[in-house]
């Protein structure tokens, strides 16, 4: 573990210099020094006034927000899925297997396309704020106890796996009568979701997804350990004396706080989730989870990041959704990973 440390500076300096570049591009390239200026010193100092208060807005309320959900984001989806694949021993498992993204979805379809059919007015504030991203979180949270009430039941993971595979199944067909029967308005506020963005947060949004973040953060961490017995596979666990089902419970908690959490603020964001810690595995050589948790972390973080500053067509004015970004820079790995098991 500490001989590798020191490849843990290289990912970092990444993360950090996407951070950075993150606030940089956009609709408008503010250099890293006005920036600076506009956040240090008061107006009128080294700046216009005009221009310090623009240059100010623009990255307290606009970028350094989107800039830290994208950080977000990539730690989560990659600590979900690190945490997946090794409960499932499914190297293509991703956070979204238990059906958090097919529940949450369904929970935004119901709320959107329902409350439009009811004549409640989509464009209000509190609607805007809270509803859609509450109506996410609250089919991911009615997943989890449906989970956690059958787990005893569940006997073994290949059980828990097809169980999610139909939650996915069925939450996907009602959407889809839901968007038939849906208004053109609603129809299309549904599909902006699915595309996923960092953009566009409260300030009492980002405090939300920070909490359930560092919550599934923190538990994620704890479950190192854990992760490291369950890898070997269930049996080998439990003939080891280690309480497997306590494990997978914790494992399951930790990943629907961030996987829904993210998949409420930012959309359903597919493939990070998936490549990252196989890139981890790659780099590091390691199959310790003491090295691929934090690695995968790291990686994810910085992964999400570049995703992101290229998803603004650095001078252009223009933005691709973050979902086609993340899935060009996923599914080559991917790909690599399907090809490599089959040799």
């Amino acid at each position: 573990m500490k001989k590798r440390r020191k490849y843990f500076i290289i990912p970092i300096i990444i993360l950090l210099v996407f951070f950075v570049c993150d606030n940089i591009f956009g609709g408008v390239t503010i250099p890293v020094k006005k920036i600076f200026l506009a956040l240090f010193s008061g107006p009128d100092t080294a700046l216009p006034q005009t221009e310090h208060s623009f240059i100010k807005d623009i990255i307290c309320n606009f970028r350094l927000p989107k800039a830290t959900t994208a950080l977000l984001a990539g730690v989560g989806l990659s600590l979900c899925g690190i945490q997946m694949q090794t409960l499932f021993r499914n190297p293509l498992a991703d956070p979204y297997i238990l059906g958090v993204s097919a529940s949450s979805g369904l929970g935004v379809a119901i709320f959107v396309m329902g409350g439009s059919a009811l004549g409640i007015n989509l464009n209000s504030a509190a609607f805007q704020t809270f509803g859609i991203a509450g109506a996410a979180m609250a089919g991911a949270i009615l997943l989890l106890l449906l989970i956690l009430a059958l787990s005893e039941r569940l006997k073994d993971n290949l059980s828990l796996l097809i169980f999610g595979v139909m939650i996915s199944s069925i939450a996907s067909a009602l959407i889809n009568l839901l968007q038939y029967a849906s208004s053109e308005s609603a129809l299309k506020m549904y599909v902006v979701w699915t595309l996923g963005s960092f953009s566009g947060l409260k300030s009492g949004q980002l405090l939300i997804l920070t909490l359930l973040s560092v919550a599934g953060i923190a538990l994620s961490v704890y479950n190192i350990k854990d992760l490291n017995a369950i890898m070997l596979g269930e049996q080998y666990a439990n003939a080891a004396g280690i309480n497997t089902k306590r494990i997978k419970v914790r494992i399951i908690v930790a990943t629907t706080l961030l996987a829904g959490g993210i998949t409420a603020f930012c959309g359903p964001i597919g493939f990070i989730g998936i490549a990252v810690p196989h890139i981890a595995r790659l780099i590091y050589k390691d199959a310790d989870h003491r090295v691929l948790v934090p690695a995968s972390a790291i990686l994810g973080g910085g992964m999400m990041l570049i995703a992101d500053t290229l998803s603004q067509l650095p001078g252009s004015g223009s933005v691709i959704p973050i979902n086609t970004m993340a899935a060009l820079l996923g599914i080559p790995v991917i790909f690599a990973i399907i090809i490599k098991n089959r040799a």
